[in-house]
C-alpha cells in the first residue's frame, strides 16, 4: 500500500499514434483534413487581400 497521491502510469499503450490517417487516394479522412486546412488558408488570404486592396474579390478579380 503506497501512501502518496501519484496515480501509476497507465499499461494501456497509446492509440494517439493509430488514429492519424495515412495518406491515400481518393475520398479518405486525411484528404479531407488537408483540402479544409487549405480552404482556411485561401479563405484567409482572400480576406487579406480584401483589406490590403479596400476592394471585394470580384473587383479584384474584374467582374465587376
Amino acid at each position: 500500500m503506497s501512501s502518496s497521491n501519484v496515480p501509476e502510469p497507465d499499461q494501456t499503450p497509446s492509440t494517439e499514434l493509430e488514429t492519424v490517417p495515412e495518406p491515400g487516394f481518393g475520398w479518405t479522412d486525411y484528404a479531407e483534413r488537408i483540402n479544409g486546412r487549405f480552404a482556411m488558408v485561401g479563405f484567409m488570404v482572400l480576406l487579406l487581400l480584401e483589406l490590403v486592396t479596400r476592394q471585394d474579390f470580384f473587383t479584384w478579380v474584374g467582374l465587376r
